[in-house]
């Protein structure tokens, strides 16, 4: 889903005249007359255009991706609000009796007795992870995450956006009394549903280049993500159990696979694998991305679409219209009546936080990008300028459905930690995307002019003019 053109790696010896790090001498887009875009024979054979159109199958897949987790970061924030609300309401005990609801009390034995918040966590995420484990096995596979020279910018940026984020918070809480370093991997989290609504909220007709970059980079950070929560947030392992998840999963690949993938065989397997890796010990997410990881991408039977493909289609609007949603709303209820201002931004938790997702994301994103641009000579696409990716830096910044879980992981649910945690990730969201709004809105009259002419279909066919010019538009 990179849209990055070709690959953006010169092995051999560099090109002269880059014009890399000189965008302070660009002249301003909106004073100009709009640049012909190159065409995809163009991008093809210049191997050093960052964020240029990908393929028109990718750009469809893209783009119907991008329509689901937009529709789903609506009705994150939706929930988000409603929790907020009700938790401030003088109706407020209801809402945490609610969340503390235990509906099986006699599931102690299986490690099942767990409130309605924790299964929003455990179980409807696990969904959630499930869909990534699908995402990652398609771009590690069939997309743009096969080849390492196309795969370095994502990756890279993945990166620079965790480690510098967690970097800023482990300054900030050590330098402090009484700091808690154990939050380090709170702000590493980008949460793209709720980026994605924000860019439907603002209207910005963001290049496709941009948008995809921004949705692969996020899938690369789910992964890191996912590897931190199992790594570093398990307190208690029990083998066995753990093991013993490996059977069920390894047989849900087989069976699709073989073409003998029914749902009331699958089904069974996913919740028996689920049970195990949560009786573990290790947060029961992580059995989500394993049984992704085992789908087959590629189809065996001659159809269009692999299993992996078919899969998300069916997961990705339960996941993002429903599993998410439901954990936003048992998670953002935070309470802020009765907090006293100066405890709560004086907690070096709190501030680690706000900073690491502001400052840290944006930096770290941004700036890996730049490295990436330094070392393969590679030049903007087009019209694009690095204010535009500055934006797409500070929406990096917007941490919702991971970084609340790992807050939860790090300090305990209910916790007065996991309440500041949780204020925290409100707070540094809303400032990451108020200055992402503000970088990016002010370039949406190039941005359409972008999306007409990348969306311009002169023979009336369906493919975009732009996708149809040598390989591109294969």
């Amino acid at each position: 889903m990179l849209a990055t053109g070709p690959p953006l790696v010169d092995w051999g010896i560099g090109v002269p005249g880059s014009r890399v790090g000189e965008s302070a001498k660009r002249p301003d887009p909106e004073e100009q007359p709009p640049v012909t875009h190159p065409s995809a024979t163009d991008r093809r054979s210049d191997g050093r255009r960052l964020f240029a159109p990908s393929s028109w199958p990718e750009a469809r897949f893209v783009a119907g991706m991008l329509r689901t987790e937009t529709v789903g970061g609506l009705l994150l924030l939706l929930g988000a609000v409603a929790a907020l609300v009700w938790a401030n309401s003088p109706w407020s005990d209801a809402y945490g009796r609610l969340a503390r609801f235990v509906p099986w009390p006699g599931g102690h034995g299986l490690h099942l007795d767990l409130s309605l918040q924790s299964w929003a966590a455990d179980g409807l995420l696990a969904i959630f992870f499930f869909v990534v484990g699908l995402e990652l096995k398609r771009e590690f596979v069939a997309g743009e995450l096969r080849n390492p020279r196309q795969a370095v910018l994502p990756v890279v940026a993945a990166v620079g956006g965790m480690v510098l984020p967690a970097l800023v918070y482990v300054a900030i809480n050590t330098a402090a009394a009484d700091g808690a370093p154990a939050g380090w991997a709170v702000p590493t989290a980008t949460d793209i549903a709720f980026a994605l609504a924000v860019l439907a909220v603002v209207n910005s007709h963001l290049p496709q280049g941009l948008r995809a970059f921004l949705l692969t980079m996020a899938v690369v950070d789910d992964l890191f993500a996912i590897t931190i929560i199992a790594i570093f947030y398990t307190e208690h392992l029990s083998v066995l159990p753990l093991v013993g998840a490996v059977l069920p999963i390894v047989a849900f690949g087989f069976l699709l696979r073989t073409g003998r993938g029914r749902w009331w065989l699958l089904l069974p397997l996913g919740l028996l694998a689920w049970g195990l890796v949560h009786a573990s010990g290790v947060h029961a997410t992580v059995a989500g991305v394993l049984l992704g990881f085992v789908v087959p991408v590629r189809s065996r039977t001659g159809r269009s679409t692999g299993e992996a493909e078919r899969l998300e289609h069916r997961w990705r609007p339960i996941s993002a219209g429903v599993a998410v949603p439901v954990f936003a709303f048992f998670a953002a209820g935070v309470s802020l009546r009765g907090v006293d201002p100066a405890r709560l931004f004086g907690d070096p938790v709190v501030l680690g936080v706000v900073a690491g997702l502001v400052f840290g994301k944006a930096v770290g994103l941004f700036g890996s990008t730049y490295l990436v641009s330094r070392w393969t000579r590679a030049e903007l696409d087009g019209e694009i300028t690095w204010s535009d990716l500055l934006g797409v830096a500070l929406l990096g910044g917007i941490g919702f459905t991971v970084s609340l879980l790992i807050g939860g992981l790090a300090f305990g649910v209910g916790t007065e930690r996991d309440d500041h945690i949780r204020a925290a990730v409100l707070l540094g969201s809303a400032i990451s995307a108020v200055l992402a709004t503000a970088v990016l809105r002010r370039r949406n009259r190039v941005y359409r002019r972008i999306a007409e002419r990348q969306n311009r279909d002169a023979d009336r066919d369906g493919v975009p003019d732009i996708y149809q010019d040598g390989p591109a538009g294969s």
